[in-house]
């Protein structure tokens, strides 16, 4: 123990902090924080100029520019003669894969551009291209702006998500002189709709051309969340290796620029429209496309030179190619895509007789009710009679015959009204046209029909949400054994690890998927990875890959890959928040085939809608309403959000209608989805709060089956069912008020359902709009 004098001598009273605590804040003064804000500054807009410097340079990828002509008048080949002037660079045309491209190398600027082409009507090509663009060039009409066509097209571009983009005016020129001013006023207000803050360039001039180059290559880029944490390639060549067991599946050879992330070997890759595969190894060949081309003088002509790029180098890429990494067995990711259950995992075993009779014990001791009663009543009579908190009867309880009587005579009045109302609907007056016949050729009278029921089912759903008829052939108690009451659909507790499916045994879940999420995006940011950087040209090994990709990047579609993160090859439950797009007025039914773009991915599904709330229980929904966003839940590989998602439907002559946009909003096994199904009945006799309840059931045994069941009214009463009358399913009920005749007795049940396993990862090519028309793939429009 130390003595006196040593403890006077340490230190007593307050002391100033030696160290800073994590939770003590070092205040700064106000001329470092203005310091520390201009280097903030400072460092943003050097990384801005840094990444301007690098794109298009001789270091970096080429800037990938996608045209977009978004009227059919527009010259998509005179746009490219101008954009193609000899004055300005090396011009390279596009020999691989599409024919509609070229590389644009310009020394004076120190850039260099890969220019691609797609029409509005090809669906897939113009959104794929899209999310590797790293500039969209958008070509306008000085007329009209925009068709149909192009209208439909920005509507799915802005719904996936813009990268940069330009606006350019072709054919102004070709105006009278006094007409160009009021056009040009007349489209500003056009693109304003679509377009509130940009201004357009002109093309109709070489000299045009130049300044728009100019704006592509110093304009500002925009991010998409999606691709940039994740590495992604643009194939400019591709050749096949077939295996030697099978010459259908071999080894795919991709050559382009790697953009995003770094790229490893040991990743997965994701080859839009065809699936994922593994990588063998990465090289490194000679970039075919270099800013400036090594210059060789020929012997007998001084004057003449040759410029050594992408095709005339064949040979010497060869002899230069370099391995840059090989795939590691132990450190490479898997396919693996599902879990393979275990039957024995999870065993549950049944209740035994004693547990089951004790049960029965606990609920008869709970249903006994001690009254206060005279002298003679019968058990029967006691049930009529209410507790003392309720009111007591009279002589006012008495049923009135004339009463009833009237009152059913205004039901059947009522029920021949309601009549009259459903056949003015059914009714249609059609004019007379000379072309009724021809019209009448080409209606598919079977869609016609499955249309109108749709239309019907939607309208009753408004107008009775989720009431269903009980059915009269087959008992209640078993055609909704599944369902279950519940006190309050949303304080009730509900186990979201009860009575799970056989598929939820196939897929992963995370224990916390945003902490996961979290950790992998931190890694990104601060890890280094090994790989071929940004800006390198490759070439990929891609392993186990089925020939028919190949002959897909020959008939002219791009060929894109993207890197898979950790993960994001294995199959969950996705959860997603889609809106209904306003031009489309038709009926979307719950567990209905669609087509998904989520983020880089394409896969078709038939997905649940449920309500978007902050509760543990959603309520499901069994059309997809146009007033307030859903959430859309379906089987499909794990995807990191932030991502954008896109909902179309394919129809019958072979094209795709936008039917819903919106984002991924989480991967959630967990997120229960609760159906209701609402029992209504009529009351028959009226005693006060008492109430003698038909056509809700038509046995006994099922009025005992759903006793325990809470009842409420449309009128905002609240009861529950005393005892059954007689074997036809009329049953006694009590209520926390006095029921008026012309309320409406309902039941709610409850129980919680799944998507069903229906993904499927190949989605048909639509029929270009062009071929068959614009009028045939847009919806309606009603205009009344």
């Amino acid at each position: 123990m130390p003595s006196t004098r040593a403890l006077s001598d340490l230190p007593s009273g307050r002391l100033a902090l030696k160290t800073l605590s994590k939770k003590v804040k070092k205040e700064l003064s106000r001329v470092d924080q203005r310091h520390r804000a201009s280097q903030l500054r400072k460092q943003k807009k050097e990384a801005v100029l840094a990444e301007k410097r690098q794109l298009g340079s001789k270091d970096g990828s080429p800037h990938q520019v996608l045209v977009v002509p978004l009227h059919n008048r527009i010259s998509l080949t005179e746009a490219f003669r101008l954009l193609q002037d000899r004055d300005t660079g090396t011009v390279h045309l596009n020999e691989w894969g599409s024919s509609h491209g070229f590389v644009l190398l310009c020394p004076r600027l120190k850039h260099r551009w890969f220019f691609t082409s797609a029409r509005p009507g090809d669906l897939h090509t113009v959104l794929d291209m899209a999310k590797v663009a790293d500039t969209i060039l958008f070509l306008l009409d000085p007329l009209e702006g925009w068709d149909s066509t192009g209208d439909y097209c920005l509507s799915c571009l802005f719904a996936q998500g813009l990268p940069t983009y330009t606006l350019a005016v072709q054919g102004v020129s070709g105006l009278p002189p006094k007409k160009q001013i009021d056009a040009r006023k007349k489209l500003s207000k056009v693109v304003e709709k679509r377009f509130p803050d940009d201004k357009f360039l002109l093309l109709d001039t070489h000299q045009e051309a130049g300044m728009l180059l100019r704006q592509l290559a110093n304009q500002k880029q925009r991010h998409l969340a999606f691709r940039d944490r994740r590495a992604y390639l643009l194939a400019h060549a591709a050749d096949f290796v077939p295996g030697e067991e099978n010459n259908l599946v071999g080894t795919l050879k991709i050559s382009g620029y790697v953009r995003g992330q770094t790229l490893n070997v040991n990743s997965l890759l994701h080859i839009i429209g065809h699936g994922d595969f593994q990588m063998k190894q990465i090289d490194a060949p000679m970039d075919p496309f270099p800013l400036h081309p090594r210059v060789i003088k020929s012997r007998k002509d001084p004057g003449m030179a040759m410029e050594i790029c992408a095709m005339d180098a064949v040979a010497d890429m060869e002899e230069d190619v370099k391995v840059l990494m090989k795939a590691d067995p132990d450190k490479q990711e898997s396919l693996q895509t599902e879990v393979i259950p275990d039957p024995m995992e999870g065993e549950q075993t049944w209740p035994t007789e004693e547990e089951l009779s004790e049960a029965n014990d606990f609920l008869k001791e709970r249903s006994k009710v001690v009254k206060k009663v005279p002298k003679g009543t019968s058990s029967y009579q006691a049930e009529w009679i209410l507790d003392e908190d309720g009111a007591s009867g009279g002589e006012g309880d008495e049923y009135d015959d004339i009463e009833q009587e009237d009152f059913m005579e205004e039901e059947s009045q009522d029920e021949s009204s309601e009549k009259e109302e459903e056949e003015e609907y059914e009714t249609m007056t059609i004019g007379e046209s000379v072309r009724d016949d021809l019209y009448d050729e080409k209606v598919d009278e079977e869609a016609e029909e499955k249309m109108l029921e749709k239309y019907k089912q939607e309208r009753m759903e408004e107008m009775f949400p989720d009431e269903v008829d009980t059915p009269r052939d087959v008992a209640a108690r078993i055609r909704f054994q599944k369902y279950r009451g519940l006190k309050s659909f949303r304080t009730s507790p509900w186990d979201p690890k009860e009575n799970l499916p056989q598929d939820y045994a196939r897929i992963f879940q995370f224990q916390n998927f945003t902490s996961t999420r979290r950790r992998i995006f931190k890694e990104i940011e601060e890890k280094e990875l090994e790989g071929a950087e940004v800006g390198w040209y490759v070439t990929l090994h891609v392993s186990e890959v089925p020939v028919s990709v190949v002959e897909y990047f020959k008939r002219g579609a791009p060929l894109i890959a993207f890197s898979l993160l950790p993960h994001e090859q294995k199959m969950s439950v996705l959860n997603m928040v889609v809106s209904r797009h306003p031009g489309n007025t038709e009926p979307v039914k719950a567990k209905e085939e669609l087509i998904f773009h989520c983020g880089f991915r394409r896969f078709r599904a038939s997905p649940l809608f449920s309500q978007h709330t902050a509760a543990d229980k959603h309520k499901f929904q069994r059309f997809l309403t146009a007033d307030v966003a859903l959430v859309v839940t379906v089987y499909a590989p794990i995807t990191f959000p932030p991502a954008s998602v896109l909902l179309f439907k394919q129809n019958s002559n072979g094209m795709h209608s936008l039917i819903a946009t919106g984002y991924l909003l989480s991967v959630d096994p967990d997120r229960m989805v609760i159906k209701r199904v609402v029992l209504s009945g009529h009351p028959f006799k009226i005693f006060t709060k008492m109430a003698v309840v038909r056509y809700m059931f038509f046995s006994r045994e099922d009025v005992l089956w759903f006793k325990p069941v809470e009842l409420r009214t449309k009128w905002g009463r609240r009861g529950h069912i005393k005892e059954p009358l007689g074997t036809h399913g009329h049953m006694k009920c009590s209520f926390d008020g006095k029921l008026k005749s012309q309320d409406t007795v309902l039941m709610n049940l409850y129980k919680r359902v799944f998507p069903k396993w229906t993904y499927d990862p190949y989605v048909p090519e639509p029929v270009p709009w062009v071929k068959s028309g614009i009028s045939s793939a847009l919806p309606e429009v009603d205009m009344e």
